[in-house]
Formats: C-alpha cells, sequence, structure tokens
C-alpha cells in the first residue's frame, strides 16, 4: 500500500508539470496566432476605397480642352518714347499724363473644358467659357484641333452648346442625377490652369444647391478640387456616367477652397435640346416676387410649418395677377408638387412650358385654395448694351467702366451705376464680365466715374472691396482684391 501510494506521488510529480507546460505552450500558441488572423483587417478596409483608373481611360478621351479668343476694345497703355514700364518714372506719367485719347484693340485669350455628346461632334460647356468669344477651338486627346461653332447659350444656366465638324468621336455616357447621393464618389476630368485631362475625385456634400447668381439650377455641391479651366467639363459618378457640368467654386482667393458646384446634367440636356431644336430657351412665368418663410412668419400666417414661398409682389396684368393671386399668399403646391421652399418655385415654373395651365394651391386668411394660372413666357434676360457715355480707363481692379445712359437705366430698371465695358485681371478672375453693371462698393452706391475713383483710391493695394453687381435679372455681391498698380 505505501509502496503504491509512493507510485503515484511520482507519476503526479512527472506529469502535472508536463501538463502546465503543455498547456502554456499552446496558450502561446494562440496568443501568437491571434494577430496573425486579424491581420487582413487592413487590406479589407483598403479594398473600399474607389479606383478611377477604368472611368479616366474609358471616358478621358470624350473630354475636350476648349480655348477662346476675343477682341477687347479698350484705350492703350500710355507709351513714351525712351520709358518702359518698369522705369520709376513710367508711373508718375502713367498717373498725371492725360491718357492716349484713341482706343485700341488687343486679342484677349481664356481656357475650359467640355464634352462630346454626340459622336457626331455635339459638345457640352459652360456659357461663360465661350461667351462673346470670336473664335472657339477644341483641343481632342488625340491633339487634334478643330474651330467650333457656338450652337447657341443661355446664361441663366450657364449651358453653351457647340459643334465641331468630326465623325466617329469618343463620347459620355449620360446619368440620372437624382440618383446621387450625399457622400458619393465623383470625379471630375478638366483642364485645370491648361493642364489639360487632370483628374480630381471627392464626394457629392450635397443636392439642390442654389447660388445667389442662379435661380434656375439645383446645384450638386461637391468637394472635388476644381480651379480656373475646370470650367465646363463632366463630373462623373462612379458609373462612369456624366451627372453634371462643373461651372462655379465658391472662393475667397478666386482658387479651390473645398466647394464647387455642377449643374446636373438632366438640366443642361433640357437646355441642349432646346438650343439645337430652336436656338433659344423658353421658360415658365408667373410675374411675381418671393421671398423664404422663416418659423415665425409660418406662424402669424396660421401655418404649422415653415414649407412654401410667400408672394411679397405681383407684376400688374401677369399670369398670376390674371389667375387671382396676392400679395400675403404663401405658395403650398405647383402643380401638384410641394413647394418646400422658396428656392423651389422658380425651378417649378420655369421648367413649365408657356401656355400651360397649372393648379397653384395658396395659403391665404388662415384657409387653403387653389388657383388656375396660365403660365406666361419668361422674357430674356437683361443685359445692357455697350453704350456711348462717359467711359473710363481701365483701373487698379482690371475695369474699364463707362456711365449709364438713361435708356440703359430704364432698360435695366435702376437709377444709378456704371456699365462694365471691358475686364481684365483682378476683376477678371473674380467673375466679373463684360455687360455687368456695378451698383455699390463697399455699400456705396456709384452715382459716377469721378466717385468711383474715389471709392477705389480709398483702398491701398490688396484690400478686398465687395462690388454689389447687377447681371441680367440677379444681384450679387462680388469681393474684388484691389491691384497695387
Amino acid at each position: 500500500m505505501r509502496n503504491s501510494q509512493t507510485l503515484r506521488k511520482a507519476v503526479s510529480s512527472f506529469v502535472l508539470p508536463l501538463f502546465l507546460i503543455a498547456c502554456s505552450s499552446s496558450n502561446q500558441a494562440e496568443t501568437r496566432q491571434t494577430p496573425t488572423a486579424a491581420a487582413p483587417a487592413a487590406p479589407t478596409a483598403a479594398l473600399r476605397l474607389p479606383d478611377f483608373t477604368a472611368l479616366v481611360e474609358k471616358e478621358g478621351a470624350a473630354v475636350v480642352n476648349i480655348s477662346t479668343t476675343q477682341t477687347v476694345r479698350g484705350r492703350g497703355p500710355l507709351h513714351i518714347p525712351g520709358l518702359s514700364e518698369d522705369d520709376p518714372f513710367y508711373e508718375f506719367f502713367r498717373r498725371f499724363v492725360p491718357p492716349q485719347p484713341e482706343p485700341r484693340e488687343h486679342q484677349a485669350q481664356s481656357l475650359g473644358s467640355g464634352f462630346i455628346i454626340s459622336d457626331d461632334g455635339y459638345i457640352l460647356t459652360n456659357t461663360h467659357v465661350v461667351d462673346d468669344a470670336d473664335e472657339v477651338i477644341v483641343k481632342l486627346t488625340d491633339k487634334r484641333e478643330f474651330k467650333a461653332r457656338v450652337v447657341g447659350t443661355d446664361r441663366r444656366t450657364d449651358v453653351a452648346v457647340l459643334k465641331i465638324d468630326a465623325k466617329g468621336l469618343p463620347r459620355v455616357t449620360l446619368g440620372d442625377p437624382s440618383r446621387l447621393r450625399a457622400g458619393e464618389w465623383v470625379a471630375a476630368i478638366g483642364s485645370p490652369f491648361g493642364f489639360e485631362n487632370s483628374v480630381t475625385a471627392g464626394i457629392v456634400s450635397a443636392k439642390g444647391r442654389s447660388l445667389p447668381t442662379e435661380n434656375y439650377v439645383p446645384f450638386i455641391q461637391t468637394d472635388v478640387a476644381v480651379n480656373p479651366g475646370n470650367s465646363g467639363g463632366p463630373l462623373f459618378n462612379l458609373s462612369g456616367e456624366v451627372v453634371g457640368i462643373n461651372s462655379q467654386i465658391y472662393s475667397r482667393t478666386g482658387g479651390y477652397m473645398g466647394l464647387s458646384f455642377a449643374i446636373p446634367i438632366d438640366v443642361a440636356m433640357d437646355v441642349t435640346n432646346q438650343l439645337r431644336s430652336s436656338g433659344r430657351v423658353s421658360r415658365g412665368k408667373l410675374g411675381i416676387g418671393i421671398q423664404e418663410l422663416n418659423a415665425d412668419l409660418a406662424a402669424s400666417f396660421g401655418l404649422k410649418s415653415a414649407a412654401g414661398a410667400l408672394v411679397v409682389s405681383v407684376e400688374e396684368r401677369s399670369p398670376a395677377a390674371k389667375a387671382g393671386m396676392a400679395v400675403g399668399d404663401v405658395v403650398l403646391k405647383y402643380d401638384g408638387k410641394a413647394v418646400q421652399s422658396s428656392r423651389d418655385l422658380p425651378r417649378m415654373v420655369a421648367a413649365t412650358k408657356p401656355g400651360t395651365s397649372v393648379k397653384v394651391e395658396v395659403w391665404r386668411k388662415g384657409a387653403s385654395r387653389e388657383l388656375s394660372v396660365a403660365v406666361g413666357e419668361l422674357p430674356s434676360e437683361k443685359v445692357a448694351e455697350r453704350g456711348d457715355g462717359p467711359r473710363a480707363d481701365t483701373n487698379r481692379l482690371g475695369l474699364a467702366v463707362s456711365e449709364l445712359s438713361a435708356d440703359q437705366r430704364k432698360q435695366m430698371g435702376i437709377d444709378h451705376g456704371l456699365l462694365v465695358q471691358d475686364v481684365d485681371g483682378a476683376a477678371a478672375k473674380a467673375g466679373i464680365r463684360p455687360g455687368d453693371v456695378i451698383l455699390s462698393m463697399n455699400n456705396s452706391g456709384i452715382t459716377g466715374i469721378e466717385q468711383f475713383a474715389r471709392l477705389l483710391a480709398d483702398n491701398p493695394a490688396g484690400r478686398t472691396v465687395a462690388l454689389l453687381v447687377r447681371r441680367g435679372d440677379n444681384t450679387l455681391f462680388i469681393p474684388v482684391k484691389v491691384d497695387g498698380k
């Protein structure tokens, strides 16, 4: 018995350490295997990032570079024999010697982008890329160049249609912007600063954005890098379909700051079809002025929410007036569609064919009622024509302006301001165009050329001034940096 107990003790003393060692080894093996099992997590996450190489290879050939030449009529620089512009005395003579009386003409060039929508040579771009151009040259990725014909332009949407004489061209595939979602990846191809077929990518930041200068475009906002030269180029979704035309950026510097805006391709194609068929774009009109509702206004009218468009004016003998619409009405529905914001209504009306009878639901004195409106036609955009009034040479903003005649003031419906005749330098970079009217500088109304010059003289080089600009039917502030010259 004693011997048996002794044997069991001996076995236990030998086996137990072996068991503990085995368990320890097993645990160590599991510990060593744990990182190996988790390792694939990193590449799995990396695979979620989009790859744009196939998109660029397939669609890049349909993106074109657009260069324009425009004859700009302006007064030439002061010429003094034997004195260059770099001479310190040149600035003295430039300031105090009367300007040369004879105007001169010079060629201004600009760059932009576009894309081919049909294999027989129809191309989309922005109006501001080709507006007032004397010559438009389209360059393909295979280095072929064509002189383009401007089929038509629409300033209200900033869409232009070009045509080149060529066949069998690569063309883009059009997508459906309504299916875009915020956060979705998109890519732009264009020619920023002349660098042809540059690719940038980002995400959709928002949809249906309204900008101060545009009432008829529900812009797609993205964070795709867009710079001067990208204008008119396509915005692609990950399926390689064009969902928009890159049109504008929001910037305090003139360069990309993370906010870019594209015209939805369905809006652009509606304009395109009208320009190709009739050479003009027809839009509906009600003849009312509206403003946005807020919670306090909505409550004062007895509304439960701030949805709708508040009518603040009704034109005499307009379609709205004939239908019985009145100041203080809140437009709740248009043609059966809810009006969520005052920004929605102009787009809805503009998209209606003139002459169409439309049901409009309004809120009036605590109750809703339905009106029947025969939609009119929105007149063509009012742009002041260049006149022969007193004129000033190009100033430190890069503007050559003239005073408005009585007829021009009547045409524009304003009583003050200066007409932009020519634009260059900082003003051109900021987006000011010939035909714009400068109404004020830093909230001081512009009454004449001499007063404009005095206001400008009070601003040192490098300071940014806020110019209130009338452009067609719209008014907007444009910041411009004062040049040092």
